[in-house]
């Protein structure tokens, strides 16, 4: 049996008073969730919905998420994961693209999911506390599973969008349970006893695999936090006695920057993983002498289910660093024609292994852009070292090319984080008539912190080569974010004076 939904139906059988899911006072045992998901699946049964058949979650992070995601699977549906603030039109192309026949949606974002469900033609289910409860204990319940080959797919996952149009990255159920079982196995050494926070988007690749599918393989509790609020999730940390956080950079920035931090006892803490994005070195350092706990940093996209690489636990950690490969992966850094870049070179990483989505949902020509002899071409720009691991030096596509040099944002924003002044970054490049791009930087001030644009200009020119330094800098309250807390530089204005 392959079907995703065995890591519920599993569980169960082995510890069923266990609790599986936690928001604040509500929790879900195993034999709970179990049962609730054999009515989920009854009721799309009874709503016609067939084997394969799409199914769009426009769900916060709430015990609902899992109950109706592994009741999906359990069905045989394929689950179709939306972020929750979406707009009408927008939820519309995410219901009509995968030609999804059912979306539930949270009761607080029923206006937009009704305008979207409405325009693709597919039936809303809104989920209200109570109501739902009502609407799903009515079905009649569903004992198996539905048989899935583990080659079928689980799970669409859309990818952001950065460069156009969004693409549906189609993940099999061998994808998933393999990525979440090595993950959780041979990375985190995790147990029913853990206790993980979900602080992670479920509906994006890292929540669903390393937080909600990674605590049911093994029979941990997942306690969730619908919203991240640095307070709230510190709260929970000290409450509920979490042993394994993971963030995003701006997460990690956001703890160790709280006020009242030092108020709580976060000492159960054993194990932090940090991914999403790249966590600036200087972040790193003070989170973990703050706090007490290591942070293991790995990497992956929506393609790769996502864990390609990692910090591994029992290895040695090279802070700035993605690590070397996990279990069943092979990852390769090539150059422009394909060939494999010499150690210490810059190339874009190619990904092959158990991880690799199918393609993308219908688009044959975007797949054959990303696939090369089932190497799966990234668009990230590494180097590696002599003992083998990647070192993310920046997106392809946010390289700016000065004056025919080629500058990676990435390298002087960590220059930027060293700053004591500098509370967040972020490097992008600016139309210039004589040079092609100039490097400009976004800077966000500590609260207690003051700085002028020269103080900023100057210590990193004293660091960096005279080309590289930000010869255009401006000050904001905040950096534009997703919904996942990494910083959205295309949303970045470049003000007026800065340009010039």
């Amino acid at each position: 049996m392959s079907n995703l939904a065995r890591l519920v139906t599993e569980a169960a059988e082995r510890h069923p008073e266990r609790p599986a899911l936690k928001l604040d006072d509500a929790v879900l045992t195993y034999a709970q969730l179990d049962g609730a998901t054999r009515h989920v699946a009854g009721l799309l049964k009874s709503k016609g919905l067939e084997p394969g058949d799409r199914v769009g979650i426009m769900l916060p992070n709430v015990p609902y998420f899992g109950v109706v995601y592994y009741g999906v699977l359990r069905a045989g549906g394929v689950v179709v994961p939306m972020n929750v603030l979406l707009r009408g039109r927008e939820v519309s192309f995410y219901v009509r693209d995968p030609e999804a026949k059912i979306l539930f949606a949270w009761h607080g974002f029923e206006e937009a999911a009704r305008e979207g469900a409405e325009e693709a033609g597919a039936e809303l289910v809104t989920v209200t506390p109570g109501e739902f409860e009502a609407l799903v204990g009515s079905a009649e319940p569903v004992g198996g599973l539905e048989d899935r080959d583990g080659s079928d797919t689980a799970v669409i996952l859309y990818t952001s969008g950065t460069t156009g149009t969004p693409k549906g990255a189609e993940l099999t159920h061998d994808n998933l349970y393999t990525n979440c079982e090595v993950s959780v196995r041979t990375l985190f050494d995790g147990t029913e006893r853990d206790v993980i926070l979900g602080a992670l988007p479920l509906f994006h690749s890292f929540g669903q695999t390393c937080a909600l599918n990674a605590a049911m393989r093994v029979g941990a509790l997942l306690t969730l936090i619908p919203r991240f609020d640095a307070g709230k999730a510190l709260e929970i940390i000290e409450r509920d006695q979490v042993t394994i956080f993971e963030g995003v950079p701006t997460m990690y920035h956001g703890l160790l920057n709280h006020p009242d931090r030092e108020k709580y006892d976060v000492s159960c803490l054993r194990l932090c993983v940090s991914g999403g994005a790249a966590l600036p070195v200087e972040v790193m350092r003070a989170f973990e002498e703050a706090f007490g706990v290591k942070i293991l940093e790995g990497y992956g996209l929506s393609e790769t289910s996502p864990v390609a690489s990692f910090n591994h636990p029992h290895k040695e950690r090279k802070p700035g660093s993605i690590g070397t490969p996990i279990e069943g992966v092979e990852m390769k850094v090539v150059t422009a024609d394909g060939d494999d870049a010499p150690q210490g070179e810059v190339g874009e990483i190619a990904i092959r292994g158990h991880n690799v989505m199918k393609g993308y949902w219908r688009r044959p020509d975007a797949t054959a852009d990303v696939m090369r002899d089932d190497w799966f071409l990234t668009g990230d720009m590494a180097q590696t070292d002599e003992d083998g691991y990647f070192f993310i030096v920046d997106r392809k596509k946010d390289m700016i090319i000065r004056g025919g040099y080629n500058v990676y944002p990435r390298e002087i924003e960590e220059v930027l984080y060293e700053h004591p002044a500098v509370s967040e970054a972020a490097v992008i490049g600016v139309p210039d008539e004589s040079m092609g791009e100039e490097v400009g930087a976004a800077v966000v001030l500590k609260r207690d912190q003051q700085a002028s644009a020269d103080d900023i200009r100057s210590f990193v020119k004293e660091r960096v080569a005279a080309y590289k330094y930000p010869r255009k800098i401006w000050f904001m309250d905040e950096l534009p974010k997703t919904a996942t807390g990494k910083i959205l530089k295309r949303e970045i204005q470049v003000p007026e004076r800065a340009a010039r």
